[in-house]
C-alpha cells in the first residue's frame, strides 16, 4: 500500500484519519504543522501528501507551494485537507500546488477514492 504524509495539526482529526488509513494497509507518517510537513516530505519520502491548510507555522498553502518548489518533492501528490468550502477555495488549493482538494469534515470513503485516484496517476 501506500506511504501517506499526514500534515495536521487536529489530534482528533489526525488520530482518526491515521488509524483508518493504518487499518486499510497504509503508512502513516505525521506532522502537525506546515513546516514539520515540508520537512517529512524530504525525509519520509511519501506516496501522497494529505495536508490541512489551516496550520500553524506555516499555513498549508505556503507549504503545498515550498513541497512543489522542491525537485526532491515536486512530484508528490498533494490533496488539501480544508474547512475552507467558499467559492473559490478549491482554485486556491490547486493554485499553490495541491493536486485535489478535500473539504471537511472528511468523507473518508470519497478520500480513499480521491488518493486511490492520484496514486494511480502517479505510478
Amino acid at each position: 500500500m501506500a506511504k501517506i504524509l499526514l500534515v495536521e495539526d487536529s489530534e482528533q482529526i489526525w488520530d482518526f484519519l491515521s488509524r483508518r488509513l493504518e487499518r486499510r494497509g497504509h503508512t502513516v507518517t505525521l506532522a502537525h504543522d506546515g513546516e514539520q510537513g515540508v520537512e517529512s516530505a524530504k525525509t519520509a519520502a511519501p506516496d501522497i501528501i494529505l495536508l490541512d491548510m489551516n496550520l500553524p507555522i506555516m499555513d498549508g498553502w505556503t507549504a503545498a507551494r515550498a513541497i512543489k518548489a522542491d525537485p526532491q518533492t515536486q512530484k508528490t501528490p498533494i490533496i488539501a485537507l480544508t474547512a475552507h468550502a467558499m467559492a473559490g477555495d478549491r482554485e486556491k488549493t490547486l493554485q499553490a500546488g495541491c493536486n485535489d482538494y478535500h473539504p471537511k469534515p472528511i468523507d473518508f470513503t470519497k478520500l480513499l477514492e480521491q488518493i486511490d485516484a492520484l496514486l494511480k496517476t502517479a505510478a
